[in-house]
């Protein structure tokens, strides 16, 4: 198959989910199990794309692995997503 080919079926892809439903779906849903695993999709789908990559984004899986248990326990403490941020950088930043 060529390339334009598979830009096509991508893009119909694409189009057909998100267009599907709204074109079923025209009542506001009020299962409250679909309600709440919808909300927490986008959470979910966040933390599944991000946490490999915390892990692996040194050659060294530990400093990543202190990093985030460190940027847990900072965002669990009240600090800000920048003090956390640097503060993550900063320590893996040394521990290589």
């Amino acid at each position: 198959m060529s390339i334009p080919i598979y830009i096509a079926l991508a893009a119909l892809t694409s189009f057909i989910i998100r267009a599907l439903p709204l074109t079923l779906i025209r009542k506001p849903i009020q299962n409250t199990f679909i309600q709440s695993f919808l909300y927490y999709v986008p959470y979910v789908t966040l933390s599944v794309m991000t946490f490999p990559t915390i892990l692996h984004a040194t050659n060294n899986p530990m400093a990543g692995s202190v990093a985030l248990i460190v940027g847990i326990v900072l965002s669990w403490l009240g600090a800000s997503l920048f003090q956390v941020a640097l503060a993550c950088c900063l320590l893996v930043w040394f521990l290589i």
